[in-house]
Protein backbone atom coordinates (compact mmCIF):
# COMPACT_ATOMS: atom_id res chain seq x y z
CA UNK A 1 0.00 0.00 0.00
CA UNK A 2 3.14 2.18 -0.31
CA UNK A 3 2.76 5.15 -2.85
CA UNK A 4 5.46 7.22 -4.52
CA UNK A 5 5.63 10.85 -4.01
CA UNK A 6 4.20 11.82 -6.72
CA UNK A 7 0.93 10.18 -6.33
CA UNK A 8 0.98 11.11 -2.97
CA UNK A 9 0.49 14.77 -4.03
CA UNK A 10 -1.84 14.25 -6.63
CA UNK A 11 -3.97 12.16 -4.00
CA UNK A 12 -3.84 15.68 -1.71
CA UNK A 13 -5.22 17.61 -4.49
CA UNK A 14 -8.08 14.89 -5.14
CA UNK A 15 -8.74 15.55 -1.08
CA UNK A 16 -8.31 19.45 -1.01
CA UNK A 17 -11.16 19.66 -4.62
CA UNK A 18 -13.42 17.01 -2.69
CA UNK A 19 -13.61 19.34 0.49
CA UNK A 20 -13.61 22.65 -1.86
CA UNK A 21 -16.84 20.80 -3.79
CA UNK A 22 -18.61 19.45 -0.69
CA UNK A 23 -17.61 22.51 1.45
CA UNK A 24 -16.67 20.37 3.93
CA UNK A 25 -13.87 20.74 6.56
CA UNK A 26 -12.48 17.91 6.60
CA UNK A 27 -11.21 15.53 3.50
CA UNK A 28 -9.75 12.24 3.34
CA UNK A 29 -8.50 8.82 1.17
CA UNK A 30 -8.02 5.40 3.02
CA UNK A 31 -7.31 2.54 2.31
CA UNK A 32 -8.63 -0.53 4.89
CA UNK A 33 -7.02 -3.87 5.39
CA UNK A 34 -7.80 -6.78 8.19
CA UNK A 35 -6.97 -4.78 10.59
CA UNK A 36 -6.25 -0.97 10.34
CA UNK A 37 -7.43 2.43 8.45
CA UNK A 38 -4.60 4.30 6.83
CA UNK A 39 -4.88 7.60 5.60
CA UNK A 40 -3.21 8.21 1.91
CA UNK A 41 -3.79 12.03 2.09
CA UNK A 42 -5.90 14.62 4.15
CA UNK A 43 -6.90 17.74 4.91
CA UNK A 44 -8.19 18.79 8.15
CA UNK A 45 -6.83 16.50 10.38
CA UNK A 46 -2.93 15.20 10.87
CA UNK A 47 -3.31 11.58 11.24
CA UNK A 48 -1.71 8.19 9.42
CA UNK A 49 -3.67 5.43 10.87
CA UNK A 50 -5.84 3.60 13.58
CA UNK A 51 -7.62 0.60 13.63
CA UNK A 52 -10.26 -0.84 11.43
CA UNK A 53 -12.59 -0.99 14.65
CA UNK A 54 -12.40 2.36 14.91
CA UNK A 55 -12.81 3.24 11.65
CA UNK A 56 -16.40 5.25 10.30
CA UNK A 57 -14.89 3.86 7.00
CA UNK A 58 -15.47 0.53 7.62
CA UNK A 59 -18.98 0.88 7.11
CA UNK A 60 -18.74 2.49 3.53
CA UNK A 61 -16.55 -0.45 1.97
CA UNK A 62 -19.53 -3.21 3.10
CA UNK A 63 -21.78 -1.60 0.67
CA UNK A 64 -21.17 -0.20 -2.94
CA UNK A 65 -23.13 2.80 -3.10
CA UNK A 66 -22.01 6.02 -1.71
CA UNK A 67 -22.42 6.31 2.09
CA UNK A 68 -24.25 9.07 4.12
CA UNK A 69 -24.83 9.87 7.34
CA UNK A 70 -26.92 13.45 8.05
CA UNK A 71 -26.37 13.43 11.83
CA UNK A 72 -23.37 10.54 13.27
CA UNK A 73 -25.14 11.13 16.79
CA UNK A 74 -28.19 9.78 16.01
CA UNK A 75 -26.89 6.93 13.91
CA UNK A 76 -26.44 3.69 16.05
CA UNK A 77 -23.35 2.83 14.55
CA UNK A 78 -21.15 5.85 15.23
CA UNK A 79 -23.32 8.00 18.29
CA UNK A 80 -20.88 6.09 20.83
CA UNK A 81 -18.07 6.86 19.06
CA UNK A 82 -15.15 8.75 20.82
CA UNK A 83 -14.96 11.07 17.94
CA UNK A 84 -18.68 11.93 18.12
CA UNK A 85 -19.41 12.09 21.75
CA UNK A 86 -16.12 13.72 22.45
CA UNK A 87 -13.63 16.39 20.50
CA UNK A 88 -14.34 17.26 17.97
CA UNK A 89 -17.72 16.17 17.92
CA UNK A 90 -17.78 14.96 14.45
CA UNK A 91 -21.59 15.18 12.95
CA UNK A 92 -21.80 14.59 9.42
CA UNK A 93 -20.09 11.60 7.51
CA UNK A 94 -20.18 10.43 3.75
CA UNK A 95 -17.89 8.10 2.00
CA UNK A 96 -17.63 6.76 -1.68
CA UNK A 97 -15.73 3.36 -2.45
CA UNK A 98 -12.04 3.31 -3.74
CA UNK A 99 -13.46 0.20 -5.62
CA UNK A 100 -10.30 -2.23 -7.72
CA UNK A 101 -10.82 -3.64 -11.09
CA UNK A 102 -11.51 -6.71 -9.80
CA UNK A 103 -14.73 -5.54 -7.88
CA UNK A 104 -13.41 -5.10 -4.70
CA UNK A 105 -13.55 -2.06 -1.95
CA UNK A 106 -10.04 -1.31 -0.94
CA UNK A 107 -10.66 2.33 0.90
CA UNK A 108 -12.55 5.21 0.29
CA UNK A 109 -12.55 8.98 -0.18
CA UNK A 110 -14.67 10.97 2.60
CA UNK A 111 -15.38 13.88 4.13
CA UNK A 112 -16.51 15.38 7.76
CA UNK A 113 -17.89 18.03 9.34
CA UNK A 114 -18.81 19.18 12.41
CA UNK A 115 -22.35 19.83 11.93
CA UNK A 116 -25.47 17.99 10.59
CA UNK A 117 -25.95 18.16 7.05
CA UNK A 118 -26.46 16.76 3.31
CA UNK A 119 -24.78 16.71 0.32
CA UNK A 120 -26.59 17.74 -3.13
CA UNK A 121 -26.97 15.35 -6.16
CA UNK A 122 -24.08 17.51 -7.91
CA UNK A 123 -21.68 16.88 -4.77
CA UNK A 124 -22.44 13.11 -4.81
CA UNK A 125 -21.56 13.31 -8.46
CA UNK A 126 -18.79 14.83 -8.01
CA UNK A 127 -17.46 12.27 -4.42
CA UNK A 128 -18.35 9.25 -7.10
CA UNK A 129 -16.09 10.54 -10.22
CA UNK A 130 -13.29 11.55 -7.68
CA UNK A 131 -13.21 8.40 -5.89
CA UNK A 132 -13.03 6.60 -9.46
CA UNK A 133 -10.00 8.66 -10.69
CA UNK A 134 -8.35 8.08 -7.07
CA UNK A 135 -8.60 4.18 -7.51
CA UNK A 136 -7.70 4.79 -10.97
CA UNK A 137 -3.89 6.85 -9.90
CA UNK A 138 -3.42 3.93 -7.22
CA UNK A 139 -3.85 1.30 -9.32
CA UNK A 140 -1.72 3.29 -11.15
CA UNK A 141 1.47 3.80 -9.21
CA UNK A 142 0.84 -0.16 -8.00
CA UNK A 143 1.28 -0.97 -11.75
CA UNK A 144 4.39 1.00 -12.07
CA UNK A 145 5.96 0.15 -8.80
CA UNK A 146 5.07 -3.64 -10.02
CA UNK A 147 6.79 -2.88 -13.40
CA UNK A 148 9.60 -1.34 -11.45
CA UNK A 149 10.10 -4.05 -9.13
CA UNK A 150 9.91 -6.44 -12.31
CA UNK A 151 12.54 -4.39 -14.23
CA UNK A 152 14.95 -4.49 -11.75
CA UNK A 153 14.36 -7.89 -10.77
CA UNK A 154 14.68 -8.47 -14.49
CA UNK A 155 18.37 -6.22 -14.37
CA UNK A 156 19.16 -7.93 -11.15
CA UNK A 157 18.66 -11.97 -12.91
CA UNK A 158 20.27 -10.79 -16.38
CA UNK A 159 23.51 -8.99 -14.34
CA UNK A 160 23.00 -12.86 -11.94
CA UNK A 161 22.91 -14.61 -15.58
CA UNK A 162 25.76 -12.37 -17.22
CA UNK A 163 28.43 -13.37 -14.11
CA UNK A 164 27.17 -16.62 -13.96
CA UNK A 165 27.70 -17.04 -18.21
CA UNK A 166 31.01 -15.35 -17.64
CA UNK A 167 32.34 -17.64 -14.86
CA UNK A 168 30.68 -20.73 -16.94
CA UNK A 169 32.66 -19.43 -19.87
CA UNK A 170 35.83 -19.05 -18.11
CA UNK A 171 35.80 -22.59 -17.30
CA UNK A 172 34.58 -23.26 -20.61
CA UNK A 173 37.65 -21.93 -21.95
CA UNK A 174 40.37 -23.00 -19.71
CA UNK A 175 39.73 -26.54 -20.33
CA UNK A 176 42.37 -28.14 -22.36
CA UNK A 177 39.43 -30.47 -23.69
CA UNK A 178 37.34 -29.85 -27.37
CA UNK A 179 33.90 -28.79 -26.75
CA UNK A 180 31.86 -27.92 -29.63
CA UNK A 181 28.10 -27.51 -29.76
CA UNK A 182 26.09 -28.80 -32.87
CA UNK A 183 22.57 -28.15 -33.97
CA UNK A 184 20.67 -30.94 -35.64
CA UNK A 185 22.29 -30.13 -39.38
CA UNK A 186 26.15 -30.79 -37.84
CA UNK A 187 26.13 -27.01 -37.90
CA UNK A 188 28.11 -25.01 -34.98
CA UNK A 189 26.50 -23.01 -32.56
CA UNK A 190 29.46 -22.70 -29.88
CA UNK A 191 32.90 -23.65 -29.02
CA UNK A 192 35.63 -23.16 -26.55
CA UNK A 193 39.00 -21.93 -27.50
CA UNK A 194 40.76 -25.15 -27.36
CA UNK A 195 38.42 -26.42 -29.64
CA UNK A 196 39.45 -22.90 -31.90
CA UNK A 197 42.84 -23.40 -31.25
CA UNK A 198 42.77 -26.71 -32.42
CA UNK A 199 41.37 -26.58 -36.03
CA UNK A 200 43.87 -23.29 -36.20
CA UNK A 201 46.74 -25.65 -35.71
CA UNK A 202 45.20 -28.84 -37.86
CA UNK A 203 44.42 -27.33 -40.55
CA UNK A 204 45.01 -23.49 -40.84
CA UNK A 205 41.17 -22.97 -40.62
CA UNK A 206 39.17 -20.77 -38.25
CA UNK A 207 36.03 -22.21 -36.69
CA UNK A 208 32.73 -20.22 -36.97
CA UNK A 209 29.46 -20.10 -35.47
CA UNK A 210 27.18 -20.75 -38.34
CA UNK A 211 29.77 -23.20 -40.41
CA UNK A 212 29.27 -27.08 -40.45
CA UNK A 213 31.76 -29.38 -38.78
CA UNK A 214 31.71 -31.03 -41.68
CA UNK A 215 33.83 -29.10 -43.80
CA UNK A 216 36.77 -29.37 -40.99
CA UNK A 217 36.50 -33.14 -40.92
CA UNK A 218 38.25 -35.93 -42.93
CA UNK A 219 35.97 -37.73 -45.22
CA UNK A 220 36.77 -41.28 -43.11
CA UNK A 221 36.26 -39.48 -39.95
CA UNK A 222 33.23 -37.82 -40.93
CA UNK A 223 31.43 -41.01 -42.10
CA UNK A 224 32.30 -42.53 -38.43
CA UNK A 225 31.47 -39.43 -36.92
CA UNK A 226 27.89 -39.55 -38.20
CA UNK A 227 26.76 -42.50 -37.45
CA UNK A 228 27.52 -41.91 -33.84
CA UNK A 229 26.12 -37.86 -33.78
CA UNK A 230 23.02 -39.61 -34.99
CA UNK A 231 22.72 -41.76 -32.49
CA UNK A 232 23.33 -39.06 -29.87
CA UNK A 233 20.34 -37.11 -32.29
CA UNK A 234 18.40 -40.32 -31.19
CA UNK A 235 18.98 -39.73 -27.70
CA UNK A 236 21.94 -42.04 -26.89
CA UNK A 237 25.27 -40.46 -25.25
CA UNK A 238 28.01 -42.04 -26.54
CA UNK A 239 31.60 -42.10 -26.81
CA UNK A 240 34.21 -43.69 -28.80
CA UNK A 241 38.10 -43.09 -30.25
CA UNK A 242 39.67 -41.34 -33.95
CA UNK A 243 42.62 -41.90 -34.88
CA UNK A 244 42.92 -38.21 -37.16
CA UNK A 245 45.61 -36.82 -38.98
CA UNK A 246 47.69 -40.04 -40.04
CA UNK A 247 50.52 -38.78 -42.07
CA UNK A 248 50.73 -35.45 -40.74
CA UNK A 249 52.48 -33.92 -38.42
CA UNK A 250 49.17 -33.60 -36.18
CA UNK A 251 48.33 -37.07 -36.42
CA UNK A 252 46.51 -37.94 -32.77
CA UNK A 253 44.48 -40.02 -31.18
CA UNK A 254 41.17 -38.36 -30.04
CA UNK A 255 38.44 -39.17 -27.45
CA UNK A 256 35.02 -38.05 -28.62
CA UNK A 257 31.70 -38.32 -25.90
CA UNK A 258 28.50 -37.53 -27.78
CA UNK A 259 26.04 -36.25 -25.33
CA UNK A 260 21.99 -34.81 -26.99
CA UNK A 261 21.40 -31.37 -25.71
CA UNK A 262 17.98 -31.42 -24.27
CA UNK A 263 15.86 -28.08 -24.60
CA UNK A 264 12.52 -28.12 -23.31
CA UNK A 265 11.86 -31.95 -23.55
CA UNK A 266 13.37 -32.06 -27.81
CA UNK A 267 16.68 -33.07 -28.72
CA UNK A 268 18.18 -29.47 -29.64
CA UNK A 269 21.80 -30.78 -30.38
CA UNK A 270 24.57 -32.49 -29.75
CA UNK A 271 27.58 -32.02 -27.29
CA UNK A 272 30.88 -32.78 -28.13
CA UNK A 273 33.76 -33.31 -25.69
CA UNK A 274 37.19 -34.30 -27.32
CA UNK A 275 39.80 -34.97 -25.18
CA UNK A 276 43.48 -35.94 -26.66
CA UNK A 277 44.31 -39.22 -25.73
CA UNK A 278 47.59 -39.63 -27.77
CA UNK A 279 50.19 -39.97 -25.14
CA UNK A 280 47.88 -42.58 -23.39
CA UNK A 281 47.82 -44.56 -26.61
CA UNK A 282 51.40 -44.22 -27.21
CA UNK A 283 51.76 -45.91 -24.08
CA UNK A 284 49.51 -48.48 -24.12
CA UNK A 285 51.52 -49.16 -27.64
CA UNK A 286 54.95 -48.97 -25.79
CA UNK A 287 53.13 -51.95 -22.81
CA UNK A 288 52.48 -53.93 -26.37
CA UNK A 289 56.12 -53.61 -27.63
CA UNK A 290 57.13 -54.85 -24.45
CA UNK A 291 54.83 -57.42 -24.33
CA UNK A 292 55.63 -59.20 -27.18
CA UNK A 293 59.69 -58.46 -26.28
CA UNK A 294 59.13 -60.54 -23.35
CA UNK A 295 56.60 -63.12 -24.78
CA UNK A 296 60.10 -63.64 -27.50
CA UNK A 297 62.32 -63.67 -24.38
CA UNK A 298 60.17 -66.52 -22.75
CA UNK A 299 60.00 -68.22 -25.98
CA UNK A 300 63.84 -67.92 -26.04
CA UNK A 301 64.36 -69.25 -22.63
CA UNK A 302 61.55 -71.91 -22.56
CA UNK A 303 62.80 -73.40 -25.79
CA UNK A 304 66.28 -72.53 -27.16
CA UNK A 305 68.69 -71.89 -24.40
CA UNK A 306 66.62 -75.39 -22.42
CA UNK A 307 67.34 -77.74 -25.49
CA UNK A 308 71.17 -78.12 -25.13
CA UNK A 309 70.52 -78.44 -21.47
CA UNK A 310 67.92 -81.40 -22.09
CA UNK A 311 70.08 -82.79 -24.45
CA UNK A 312 72.98 -83.02 -21.99
CA UNK A 313 70.79 -84.34 -19.17
CA UNK A 314 69.83 -87.01 -21.51
CA UNK A 315 73.44 -88.11 -22.52
CA UNK A 316 73.99 -87.83 -18.18
CA UNK A 317 70.89 -91.12 -18.66
CA UNK A 318 72.20 -93.16 -21.21
CA UNK A 319 76.04 -93.05 -19.71
CA UNK A 320 74.11 -94.18 -16.23
CA UNK A 321 72.75 -96.68 -18.30
CA UNK A 322 76.14 -98.12 -19.85
CA UNK A 323 77.37 -101.39 -17.76
CA UNK A 324 81.06 -101.41 -19.33
CA UNK A 325 81.31 -97.71 -18.07
CA UNK A 326 79.95 -97.52 -14.29
CA UNK A 327 79.36 -93.82 -14.05
CA UNK A 328 80.68 -94.21 -10.15
CA UNK A 329 84.53 -94.34 -12.01
CA UNK A 330 84.65 -90.92 -13.38
CA UNK A 331 84.89 -88.80 -10.57
CA UNK A 332 84.50 -86.07 -12.59
CA UNK A 333 80.66 -87.43 -13.67
CA UNK A 334 79.00 -86.11 -10.59
CA UNK A 335 80.43 -82.43 -11.24
CA UNK A 336 79.24 -82.65 -14.33
CA UNK A 337 75.66 -84.14 -13.45
CA UNK A 338 75.41 -81.33 -10.60
CA UNK A 339 76.20 -78.66 -13.31
CA UNK A 340 74.16 -79.67 -15.62
CA UNK A 341 71.09 -79.70 -13.30
CA UNK A 342 72.11 -76.12 -11.00
CA UNK A 343 71.90 -74.74 -15.07
CA UNK A 344 68.21 -76.01 -15.59
CA UNK A 345 67.29 -75.02 -12.05
CA UNK A 346 68.47 -71.57 -13.36
CA UNK A 347 66.54 -71.88 -16.67
CA UNK A 348 63.56 -72.36 -15.37
CA UNK A 349 64.13 -69.94 -12.11
CA UNK A 350 64.57 -67.17 -15.49
CA UNK A 351 61.35 -68.85 -17.62
CA UNK A 352 59.43 -67.99 -14.39
CA UNK A 353 60.28 -64.70 -13.78
CA UNK A 354 59.72 -63.82 -16.98
CA UNK A 355 56.32 -65.39 -17.34
CA UNK A 356 55.02 -63.44 -13.90
CA UNK A 357 56.56 -59.82 -15.20
CA UNK A 358 54.35 -60.55 -18.36
CA UNK A 359 51.89 -61.29 -16.72
CA UNK A 360 51.71 -57.86 -14.45
CA UNK A 361 52.70 -55.64 -17.29
CA UNK A 362 49.23 -57.34 -19.21
CA UNK A 363 47.11 -56.79 -16.02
Amino acid sequence: MVLDGDITKDLNDIVNLAAQICEAPIAMITLIDEDMQWFKASMGVDIYCNTREASFCRFTIEQDELLIIPDMSIDDRFKDHPFVKESPQVRFYAGANLTTRDGQNAGTLCILDLKTRQLTESQQAAMRVLAKQTMNLMELSWSLQTLDEKHREVLQQKEEADASQLHLKAIFDSSKDLFILLGKHLNVMAFNKAASRYYKKAIDRELVVGSFLSDYLEPVILKKMVRYYSAALAGHSVRTEFHVRKGTPHVAWLEVSFTPVINVNEISGVALNVSDISARKKHEEQITLQNEALQRIAIIQSHELRRPVASLMGMIELIKLEEEHPYDDYAYFKMIETTVYELDDKICGIVAESETTLNANIN
